[in-house]
Formats: C-alpha cells, structure tokens, sequence
C-alpha cells in the first residue's frame, strides 16, 4: 500500500526503474564435505550457510532439496497483449506494440491461484501456464492486478494434482546475509535455479505507475528477464519475497536484484483475490528527508522531519492547506524547495523522515483520517488530512 510517489533518479534497469534515496526522497501518498576412512572425498550438498534455527527444523535445506520441494509450484507464464502505444517496460526498455510477455509466477493455494507480477500480465488478452516439468499447457485469467505494488493474481485452470502450492514466509524476519535462492523462467529457460544471499532489506523501488514499493528485499542471487513474478526462497524453501527488478546499465544481471516482500504481496494477492481491487490512500504530496544538514542551512529548528517539495493540485494535501517550499536551494549537491511546510509528527507521533509519512499513509484507507503537525515560518500548526483515492498515475 504504497502512499507516496517519488522523483526518480537512477537510470533504467533491466528490471525496472529503481529510484535511489541520495539522502533525501520524493513521495507521494498516495525482492563440501570431505569422505572419511581415507577413501577419496566425496562431494555432498551443503547449505549456503549455517542458518539460524528454524521451529519446524526445515532451516539449512541444499539448494537442491529447495529445489525439488518448490520448483513444482513455480508457473512459466505467457501472456498475449494487444497492440498499444510503445511504453516504458519495468526491464528498462520500451515496449513496442504487442506480443507475448513471459515471466514467472508461483502457486498458493490449491484452487490454482498464481502470484506474479503485475507487469507480467499488463494488458493481457490471453494467458497461459506451464506448471511441472510435463510440458503441460493451462489456461488461465487474471483476477486482478496491482500497479502500485506490481502484484497480480492470476487463477489457472489445472487439476488439483498439477498445484503445488508454495508456503510463504515472513519477510519482516529477512536480514542481511540470509541465504536466498530464486527459481524462475530467465529469458525463458525454464526453472532455474540461483542462489545468493539478502544483500540489503527495506529498500525502495518504484512501481510500474511510478509510486513507491517499500520494504524490498535486495539480493545478489541472479535475477533476470524472465525471472519476474518468481519466488524468491529462504533455506526453509519458503516464499519471502516476489522477484520483480534489476538494476543495470547493460540490461543484464549485475547482481542487484530486488524482491517485492511477501507480506505485501500476501496482503495484496488476498484483496486481489476477493475484491479483483486494491485501495490505496493518497495523500498528494512530495517531500525530502529533513537531515541535520539541511535543518542548518535552512535554520529550521527540527531534528528530523518530512520537508515538502511539492503538492497536487486539487489532492487532500492540498485541500487541508498544506503548501510547498518556493525558494529553490542546494543542499550536499541536492536540490531542494525551501519555504514550505515541514511535517514533524502524524497522529501525535514524531516523523523522523519520509518513510514514517509513508508507513503512516500505508496504514490508513481511502477516506480515513490522517493528523499532520507541520512547521513552517517558525510556527507550528496541526491540520487533518481525509485521506483519498490514489489515482492510477503518480503525478509530477
């Protein structure tokens, strides 16, 4: 539920467009053992790493054992789109026309309902699946897609003894270093297996319509074209997160792969499932992370807080009177918008930068209410904000 839409800075990937923070961020509310006895060494599967403890003991599986418990539930996906406009493809590169889209996407349940990503099936007119390694063709519809979070759901129509359905995990337990292990269908070749580990966690990604996806997952385990919409594995063989993205100057794997996290695509894949719909609250604002640098060249008397740099037209940011900054300044080789408003605290909590305005926002649905304490001018002021619908693009 991503609130807040970014000015992007990075260059395209392979992947799709990843917007780095450089110390500030636009928003917008709105992924070998020896032999013994003297006999020669024998070469055994290890782990990748020693992994901590697991509850259910299934912590320390081989990358072959993960392999041949999930790769049955990983789908190979076709999707047939109609002639449209050329437009900016989440692999960097523009899409001319129409064609067939391929891509990866996972079982959950055994109703045959298929997770990938929503850039996968964009504009789909025909879908269908390859599941196991019979070759078998399904057909399939998609139930629902999700810009905002590059979530789909597609529902396949396969006897119950094709599914295969994948546990998912807890990425909110993800840290730096765990062992990751992705399975997909890279440039069509299909259940591949690669393996890495989780290079970095709760990074920020833009979405296919330009707003923010939290929380991503970064690995080094090879993600490329094709890989999109598959799993990314944990060494219990459990989904933690949904290969979306790469980052690249060659339109190759460079080992900088994000992962939408589960816990988004699971609560996203339930509302997609019941509703074919997700709301997002907008807010309808841009702003930078107030550091202490630019609180002393500006002389604001904050120690943290969310500096806004813009505000859309018409959005509840701007019907609550929240106004941006006029005066254009450098700070750290940064440019900023000086002047405006600076929110420090939502619903009486202090904001110690943009992800808190995020996370806040994220938490709240079209219509509900939202308490923001902005300073501006050395004065500060508490206004309440009725959140809206985020529209289909981010602005500005």
């Amino acid at each position: 539920m991503r609130s807040f839409l970014r000015t992007p800075f990075s260059s395209a990937l392979a992947g799709g467009l990843v917007v780095g923070l450089l110390g500030w961020v636009a928003i917008a509310a709105g992924w070998v053992e020896a032999g013994d006895d003297g006999a020669a060494p024998a070469a055994v599967a290890t782990p990748l790493t020693e992994p901590a403890a697991d509850e259910d003991g299934r912590s320390g599986l081989t990358v072959n054992q993960i392999y041949e418990q999930d790769a049955p539930g990983v789908a190979y996906i076709e999707a047939d789109t109609e002639a449209r406009q050329p437009q900016f493809s989440p692999f960097g590169a523009p899409e001319q026309g129409g064609g067939t889209a391929t891509g990866s996407g996972f079982v959950i349940d055994d109703q045959g309902h298929v997770i990938t990503n929503a850039h996968v099936v964009a504009g789909a007119t025909d879908v269908r699946v390859t599941l196991r390694e019979d070759g078998e063709v399904y057909e399939a519809k998609v139930l629902g897609a999700d810009p905002s979070t590059d979530v789909a759901v597609i529902e396949v129509d396969a006897p119950g003894e094709a599914l295969v359905p994948l546990e998912l995990g807890d990425s909110s337990q993800v840290a730096v270093g765990d062992p990751a292990i992705a399975i997909g269908n890279p440039f069509g070749l299909d259940r591949t297996a690669t393996a890495g580990i989780v290079s970095a966690v709760q990074r920020e990604i833009s979405a296919p319509n330009g707003f923010t996806i939290t929380d991503a997952i970064q690995t080094d385990a090879p993600i490329n074209p094709g890989n999109s919409g598959g799993p990314l594995l944990d060494t219990g063989g459990r989904v933690i997160g949904i290969n979306s993205q790469i980052e690249s100057q060659s339109g190759g794997n460079v080992g900088i792969g994000f992962a939408v996290p589960i816990n988004t695509g699971r609560e996203v894949a339930q509302q997609l499932i019941a509703d074919g719909e997700v709301e997002h609250a907008f807010l309808g604002v841009s702003g930078a992370d107030l550091t202490s640098e630019i609180a002393d060249v500006l002389n604001l008397d904050a120690e943290g807080g969310a500096l806004v740099q813009s505000v859309v037209p018409g959005s509840p940011a701007d019907e609550a009177g929240i106004e941006a900054g006029d005066a254009e300044v450098t700070v750290a080789g940064q440019p900023l918008r000086a002047g405006g408003d600076l929110i420090v605290a939502v619903d009486g909590e202090s904001v110690g930068g943009v992800e808190d305005v995020i996370a806040a926002v994220d938490a709240k649905q079209p219509g509900d209410e939202l308490e923001l304490t902005l300073q501006r001018a050395g004065e500060e002021r508490t206004v309440t904000v009725e959140l809206g619908d985020r529209p289909a693009q981010a602005q500005g």
